[in-house]
């Protein structure tokens, strides 16, 4: 994962329906399916069903953790108080503390801030999280959903200050949300970040079921307003799926399996979130990990989700043409 020598596992198993789509009994087999495919990282939340995924995860990994490489993260509310959320100092040694009882453990391994607090300096956040790297109540620290310039930002105060700092980074990508793309790939590329993805099936859109549905579908998290389509979706969204169901006929397998295996073919991912309902679900995006596509097929994919560059990149990326045209001596002319 990124500069650090830890390893995970290129898929990780995302608890977020647990306690609200997944009861405990499928919790429990589900868990037990992605250890048993190889997966060794598990990602949760403290907001995910109000704690209650914490809590079956700290019931079902009992005498697994130490195996494991477990991540949670903190800041959405967790109680009625003007402090049960953000990233405040108070906030985040009560945040912890609480996801440890949760969770059964002692330690997390990777903690996450979830989401931007604009509300708490970033020096008050980091240099909590650094007590309680030192106390050894977490390994590494993280973060979700920042933009470049704050990512950079926290980098450049913990190591001013010789703190702990980020290792990893959590974002959203697919293959009709690659933003990530124009800035904070190459910043955790430059900076030596590991990038763990969420949603790499755009939350169902890139399994197809959608298509025609308006986005809802009767048994599916979209009752629930689950599906972000199309607010974060590029505008060539449907082009991209037509593409994806494509090759997905050309393979004999899944449209999930397709869109997942893009993703960890991308360049500085360390893992992708892969989560579920159920166990046949997961089966099939475990079934990503061996699937294997041609030049031609990663090209096409790739192609068609391509986003145009925004400046300053738009401008700026050729410059190293009129850089070398400059140059004029005659060895060069032979």
């Amino acid at each position: 994962m990124g500069r650090t020598g830890l390893k995970v596992s290129e898929l990780c198993f995302g608890s977020m329906t647990f306690g609200q789509y997944t009861d405990e009994a499928e919790a429990d087999k589900m868990v037990h399916l992605a250890i048993d495919a190889g997966i060794n990282c598990i990602d949760t939340a403290d907001g995910y069903g109000a704690g209650a995924a914490e809590d079956y995860l700290g019931r079902v990994l009992k005498g697994k953790r130490d195996d494991l490489i477990l991540a949670t993260k903190f800041f959405n509310p967790m109680g009625p108080g003007v402090n049960d959320s953000g990233m405040s100092r108070v906030r985040v040694f009560k945040a912890l503390e609480a996801s440890l009882r949760r969770l059964r453990t002692d330690y997390i391994d990777i903690y996450y801030i979830h989401h931007v607090d604009s509300q708490t300096p970033l020096e008050e956040m980091l240099c909590a999280l650094n007590d309680l790297v030192r106390a050894g109540k977490i390994r590494y620290i993280a973060c979700s959903n920042y933009e470049a310039w704050r990512l950079m930002e926290s980098l450049w105060i913990s190591d001013s200050h010789d703190w702990a700092r980020f290792e990893c980074y959590q974002p959203q990508y697919s293959l009709v949300v690659r933003d990530i793309e124009q800035e904070l790939v190459p910043l955790c590329e430059h900076k030596g970040l590991g990038i763990v993805t969420w949603s790499p099936l755009a939350n169902g859109f890139l399994t197809g079921k959608y298509r025609g549905n308006e986005g809802k579908l009767k048994g599916t998290r979209s009752e629930d307003d689950w599906v972000f389509m199309p607010k974060y979706h590029a505008r060539n969204a449907e082009d991209t799926l037509d593409v994806v169901l494509e090759i997905a006929k050309e393979l004999s397998c899944s449209p999930a399996q397709v869109a997942i295996r893009w993703i960890l073919e991308q360049p500085g991912i360390a893992s992708a979130i892969i989560g579920a309902r159920h166990c046949a679900q997961l089966r099939d995006n475990i079934a990503s990990a061996d699937l294997r596509f041609t030049n031609e097929q990663l090209a096409r994919l790739t192609t068609v989700s391509h986003l145009p560059d925004r400046y300053p990149k738009s401008m700026e990326s050729n410059m190293h043409e009129r850089r070398n045209g400059a140059v004029k001596m005659p060895s060069l002319n032979d």
